[in-house]
């Protein structure tokens, strides 16, 4: 049966914690983002120019900025001039973290370096982003999600030597970003014991690489260098095209029963008894061998015909969804994984937070900002004497809420 609706509701459990954001591009709002998604509020501060992002695919208003700055509010101070500098560390003397993705020396140079900011607000978390570290002999260098994902490693575990090329989303970013707001909440709790901030350091190179242990862990274990190949051959995965075009994937992992699934699935006992294919070592070493077979059976008959067939035989599989048919899959809909955008200013849905608490999950997120969209309230807040704005009377989840002490 379904979860009730009032169930539905994620706790927010980082109600009341304060977080100024100020990064740019994806890791610092990535980061940022992931807190305001567990009801941390979240104010961002631009630029005059606004955060380059803005700009991508749509005049200050891109989808990839909707992508990781929803569940946030939005000010623009110019931290170069003296009174938007004080309304800075007006901020600062009340924020429980501060996040930033400059390349090393920028903070410092605005006023917004961790011993700058750490002596306003001892008990500040600050965490710091950058493309290789805050020393060493690339410091200077630039770094975007490609150049993490190539320095690291991580790039050549997963693209075709034969034919290499950048695929996908810009996972260096995201998932720096996701480590960041990890960082954040571990010294969240160190912080609860000591009632003391710390400096949270992460590099997209050391974020990419820890990612990548799996990888790491094989070639200090076997003093093998792993490729990009190595990894469907050992999990067994395969993607296969069907009779109607469509693709389909698999993966028998290491359990016997899976490949036992798939020869009844596909009702080929003579697979199963050649010899190139009897064991799940022969399968590996006769990957490429496998995987021609199975394209042969698979591209005659459509997908919903597999996956009948597959799904009966407890065979691990999934279509390969295009984004679009994501939000139409049953298992989709019955998570409400997609849910509406509050006061939205372009795309009405958005994928919630995935984590639950106690059965209790995001019913919709609140829309990215407009450039400088909460600018004035703010700013009139603090005037008055106000120690850190209000959210508009709500949390991230859209429940009611007063400032922490």
């Amino acid at each position: 049966m379904k979860p009730e609706r009032q169930l539905e509701q994620m706790a927010a459990v980082l109600n009341g914690t304060r977080v100024l954001d100020l990064g740019t591009f994806i890791t610092g709002p990535c980061a940022a983002m992931m807190l305001g998604d567990l009801g941390a509020d979240v104010i961002k501060v631009e630029s005059p120019e606004g955060d380059p992002y803005r700009s991508y695919q749509g005049a200050q208003y891109s989808p990839h900025f909707q992508a990781y700055n929803r569940n946030k509010r939005a000010i623009v101070l110019d931290l170069k001039g003296p009174s938007d500098q004080i309304l800075f560390e007006d901020l600062v003397r009340e924020a429980d973290v501060l996040i930033q993705n400059f390349r090393p020396g920028t903070a410092e140079r605005i006023g917004a370096g961790a011993e700058q900011v750490q002596t306003l607000n001892p008990r500040l978390v600050y965490c710091s982003i950058s493309g290789f570290g805050s020393s060493g002999p690339y410091v200077n260098r630039p770094s975007y999600d490609s150049v993490a994902q190539a320095l690291s490693g991580f790039l050549s575990v997963v693209v075709d030597p034969d034919r290499p090329r950048f695929l996908g989303p810009a996972l260096a970013d995201a998932i720096t970003g996701l480590y960041a707001a990890y960082g954040v909440l571990g010294a969240l709790v160190q912080r609860g014991r000591t009632h003391r901030g710390c400096v949270v350091e992460v590099s997209m190179l050391e974020a990419m690489a820890h990612f990548a242990v799996e990888p790491f862990a094989t070639y200090f274990d076997l003093g093998v260098v792993p490729t990009s190949s190595d990894r469907p051959r050992l999990a067994q995965a395969y993607i296969l095209r069907t009779a109607d075009r469509s693709l389909i994937a698999l993966h028998l992992s290491s359990l016997e029963k899976f490949w036992t699934g798939l020869v009844a699935a596909l009702d080929a006992p003579a697979l199963a008894a050649d010899p190139r294919f009897d064991t799940r070592d022969s399968r590996i070493a006769n990957y490429d061998a496998l995987a021609a077979e199975l394209d042969q059976r698979f591209s005659q008959h459509r997908l919903s015909y597999w996956a009948e067939r597959l799904a009966r035989n407890d065979v691990p599989f999934a279509p390969v969804h295009s984004i679009d048919e994501v939000i139409e899959d049953p298992q989709v809909a019955y998570l409400d994984l997609i849910v509406p955008v509050r006061s939205p200013h372009r795309g009405a849905r958005a994928v919630r937070p995935p984590v639950q608490f106690s059965g209790r999950r995001s019913r919709s997120v609140r829309a990215a900002p407009l450039l400088d969209e909460h600018g004035a309230a703010i700013r009139e807040a603090l005037g008055a004497g106000q120690r850190w704005p209000d959210l508009e009377g709500e949390t991230a989840e859209g429940e009611t809420t007063g400032t922490a002490s």
